[in-house]
């Protein structure tokens, strides 16, 4: 699958068959000679930059030595035991910023090694192989841990309080387990049911329990947690969006871009989804990307991204950036929306030509209005659950220790919903695992 939309052969509409196509996996996984041919570029260096970039610390050169010498069971261990979660982060994370770009290859003038995808190699072929899980429970010590959110740092804490020998219950809102890595991210990057699967992974190795439809605040209260259970881990993310404040904002047509990616991940076959002609994504990360892209891909005419500043300032990536471009999205920069019109739903939407000024945001005057029949809102989400008060008395995020513990004895937090650093899956995942290894040390500490 090309990074480049397919198009209809004719110019018309896209059929089923383009739509599904454009949502294909986007980086097809090696072929063994691939992998062996890429995995023999490693230099294997001793003190490797690659691993202090990757938050979670994989022995990244470990890994790739593993598969060069075919031991992908033993590739697959040494990436999981660092990174539960490997396999999804192999698939989002910005490599090219992180490890890749930490990879002395770059200073010779060379393409980096190409961790991610050898890292999705060596996972996949793992988890769909019929080989012994790689990880054993410990004794059980007849702790109970509570974990809410069943996203990267819930489930990757729930894993490792597991292995401690810990009885875990994790308690989530939706219908799946996930979080992001089910409903939030591009569908051509998480493809073939990949998040699912991943989950079913991490519970084989038993001791945790799942209960859905459970919110913080409506039918999960916090104090009742602390009185049930030993420890209480919160790892429910960012669950509320930004909203613009703008006239207009209230019309049919104006949506949360995480709902609509949240949308498309879970309808099937894909074309199911419909988009209108005219969508504006108004942000610049890469969720907007995202759903920029995945708009696109679905047939719309026309999707335009707007972002307030200049490239050099916006959040995502390069590569997410160089990939709107290369699927026809119009981006526009130094434009900030003004108002939304219509009647009865979105019609259009103005914007304010913006300027820095003293190295503040100002506006220019200069006026411009665009179709809009679709937009999409983009501009950074927010801790919103019920039940948290508490918990966050200075900040708009849970507040913690070095050890992760909030100001309550025995309540811990990690993920998006802390300020741990980047809002990234494998951040969360390392928040998730280091605070597990925290919480056992405090119940042994409790006895």
């Amino acid at each position: 699958m090309s990074e480049r939309i397919i198009s209809s052969s004719d110019g018309g509409p896209l059929s089923p068959t383009d739509i599904s196509g454009n949502f294909a996996d986007m980086h097809p996984l090696y072929t063994p000679v691939q992998a062996v041919a890429e995995s023999s570029r490693c230099l294997f260096c001793y003190d490797a930059p690659c691993i202090r970039a990757c938050p979670t610390a994989i022995d990244i050169p470990q890994f790739i030595h593993q598969i060069r010498t075919d031991n992908l069971a033993g590739s697959a261990k040494t990436i999981l035991s660092a990174n539960i979660m490997g396999g999804t982060c192999a698939r989002v994370c910005p490599t090219e910023e992180l490890c890749e770009g930490a990879c002395v290859k770059n200073a010779a003038g060379e393409p980096p090694i190409a961790i991610g995808r050898l890292q999705r190699y060596a996972v996949d072929f793992f988890l769909e192989s019929e080989a012994v899980h790689p990880f054993r429970r410990s004794e059980p010590t007849g702790r109970k841990v509570a974990v809410v959110g069943a996203g990267p740092a819930g489930l990757a804490c729930a894993h490792r309080l597991a292995m401690d020998g810990h009885e875990v219950t994790v308690f989530d809102s939706r219908a799946k387990a996930g979080g992001l890595n089910e409903y939030g991210l591009a569908a051509y990057k998480m493809a073939d049911g990949f998040a699912a699967r991943e989950v079913d992974f991490l519970l084989a190795i038993g001791g945790i329990s799942l209960e859905q439809g459970k919110s913080l605040g409506d039918n999960l209260m916090l104090a009742e947690l602390r009185d049930g259970f030993d420890a209480v881990f919160i790892g429910v993310g960012l669950s509320g969006v930004n909203g613009l404040g703008l006239p207009g904002e209230e019309l049919e047509g104006v949506r949360d871009a995480i709902e609509f990616i949240g949308d498309i991940r879970q309808t099937e076959p894909k074309y199911e989804m419909v988009v209108p002609d005219n969508v504006v994504v108004i942000g610049g990360g890469n969720t907007a990307i995202d759903a920029a892209v995945q708009a696109k891909r679905l047939g719309a005419e026309e999707v335009k991204l707007v972002y307030r500043r200049g490239p050099d300032q916006m959040p995502a990536t390069d590569w997410e950036q160089d990939l709107a471009k290369t699927n026809d999205v119009t981006v526009h920069y130094w434009a900030k929306p003004v108002a939304i019109e219509g009647s009865g739903r979105a019609e259009s939407i103005s914007f304010e030509g913006t300027r820095l000024e003293g190295g503040k945001l100002v506006g220019t005057g200069k006026m411009l209005t665009v179709q809009a029949d679709l937009v999409l809102k983009a501009i950074g989400q927010k801790l919103e659950d019920a039940g948290l008060d508490e918990l966050t008395p200075t900040g708009s995020k849970v507040e913690v220790n070095e050890s992760y513990m909030t100001a309550l004895p025995g309540v811990f937090a990690g993920g998006d919903c802390i300020d741990s650093g980047e809002d990234l899956t494998v951040q969360a995942v390392d928040d998730g695992q280091k605070a597990a290894a925290a919480i056992s040390a405090w119940l042994k500490e409790a006895k």
